[in-house]
């Protein structure tokens, strides 16, 4: 068996932990601030990118790669975008190393290799990606273009988590060019829908759409839209980002296109993007005391099928039946596996099942054959299914849904307990401090308030929902009548 997870009411930080370690997800690295992502961890990262990058397609998207080096010319091109990431950079100064004269076995960067241009690291792509543009685009027949690229990059975290803050982590970008302002708006809302839909759908995890404000934005756009997620201990995640960047880009690279009567205009941009952290979003929004808790369509293995051999005369038949539903789970489509490792007790195979978070299994021994009674487990609300061996395949396949169905049903019932309206700047610390969810109240709308309330209670603005009007509606803060009301809460 392996370490008890700490329970998440004793100590939040330490559950998150316990389970990213015991259900093999990942783990820190010999260098400081970067994680490894174990084959586990790393098979759920593939579905969720499989499944994002069949959606981007489906939307007229294509992938791309470009380097993971910038030239520091041209990150220093956009001022709002060098000068938001600069304290977070990575920087390449000399490309060779040398051995030390004064200690045998060991290497110094040799000065003579120092480059002419020192290269950042990439901590985002806009940079090299629109200087790039520049050579794709000239006319209007070349746009849109709709590129997104699955990549890694650097930004130089000092307090680190796995997942959820690491100076590495893998992520997709989208970055695209079009004619019009119109059609730019209407991309970065299109990924905004698309990631919203993929959390809800397959995460299982609600999430609130909107806008930042202007010091929430990302470095660069002139705004900003989130996808913002509840975790289990009332603080928000922002699970995701799309932003419309204007023309400050193909202005800073120089990037117009001829118009169909010949004129020059500036190209209008995007970006967007979703991380590994995601991977920590999915851990927080379902997982329990015993582990992990996954949604089916996020499952490397949907189910789990135990043989119970006991003795050499019970193994035959065990195995065969056990061979018989693997092949037919299987060849339905159902991802799953059989859990036949020697010398591990049905007690240790049971538990690890558990924290590994599989949504389903079942225990096959002679006993369960005798009787042809059998028993399907479901990880999410620890209930056991009995069913007729002939009914299995149906009862999973179905089941696949049903729990993803029951997941997305839960997960909106704590958003919408752990939502709460406040009028009175007392209720809303009250709410904050006790960390309990997001709190809506009404914002005048400036920098000061914002700023006072985020110094005075941790708290800060995680969206400006769509469609929500603030008539009648006073600040929570200042007094004065709203401009917005709008989601606060602590978040990671």
């Amino acid at each position: 068996m392996g370490k008890k997870i700490t329970p998440r009411n004793e100590d939040y930080s330490k559950w998150y932990n316990d389970i990213v370690s015991e259900a093999g997800l990942a783990e820190s690295s010999a260098v400081r601030g970067c994680m490894v992502i174990k084959p586990y961890g790393f098979s759920i990262w593939e579905l969720m990118k499989s499944q994002l990058d069949k959606m981007f397609k489906e939307t007229g998207h294509e992938n791309a790669y470009f380097p993971l080096f910038v030239p520091k010319s041209l990150f220093e091109a956009e001022e709002k975008n060098a000068e938001g990431f600069a304290k977070e950079c990575a920087v390449v100064t000399h490309y060779r190393l040398k051995n030390d004269p004064e200690k045998k076995g060991k290497l110094i960067v040799d000065p003579d290799s120092k480059l002419e241009e020192e290269l950042i690291v990439r901590p985002t792509s806009e940079a090299i990606i629109w200087s790039t543009y520049k050579n794709w685009i000239q006319s209007y027949r070349d746009l849109p273009i709709l590129i997104n690229q699955w990549a890694n990059v650097v930004r130089w975290e000092m307090r680190t988590r796995l997942f959820l803050r690491t100076s590495e982590f893998l992520w997709q970008e989208g970055h695209t060019a079009h004619a019009t302002k119109e059609e730019a708006i209407n991309e970065t809302k299109l990924i905004n829908d698309i990631y919203s839909d993929f959390a809800e759908k397959f995460m299982a995890m609600p999430v609130v759409k909107g806008y930042k404000s202007e010091s929430e934005r990302f470095a660069g756009a002139e705004e900003t839209l989130c996808i913002e997620a509840l975790m289990q201990d009332g603080k928000a995640l922002q699970a995701g980002t799309s932003h419309f960047l204007g023309q400050n880009f193909a202005k800073a690279f120089d990037v117009k296109y001829a118009d169909k009567s010949g004129k020059l205009e500036y190209v209008w941009a995007t970006s967007w993007g979703v991380s590994t952290r995601l991977m920590g979003a999915l851990i927080m929004s379902h997982s329990d005391d015993i582990g992990l808790v996954l949604p089916p369509l996020l499952a490397p293995i949907q189910i789990i099928i135990i043989p119970l051999i006991k003795s050499k005369d019970d193994s035959t038949r065990i195995q065969e039946k056990t061979d018989e539903l693997f092949n037919s789970l299987k060849s339905n489509g159902i991802r799953v596996k059989i859990d036949d490792r020697e010398n591990m007790s049905l007690g240790f195979k049971l538990n690890d099942s558990e924290v590994k978070g599989i949504p389903m299994r079942v225990v096959i021994g002679e006993k369960e054959i005798e009787n042809n009674q059998f028993e399907v487990f479901y990880r999410h609300n620890l209930k056991k299914e009995p069913t007729a061996y002939e009914n299995i395949l149906e009862l999973v396949s179905s089941s696949v849904s049903s729990v993803q169905s029951e997941m997305i049903s839960e997960s909106k019932k704590r958003l919408k307990k752990n939502t709460h309206e406040v009028n009175s700047y007392d209720e809303f610390k009250d709410l904050i401090s006790n960390q309990r969810g997001f709190v809506i109240a009404g914002w005048d709308g400036s920098k000061e308030t914002e700023e006072a309330i985020k110094i005075e209670t941790k708290a800060t603005i995680r969206c400006i929902p769509e469609g929500v009007d603030p008539e009648g509606v006073k600040c929570v803060y200042s007094g004065k009548p709203a401009r917005y009301k709008v989601i606060f809460s602590k978040s990671y």
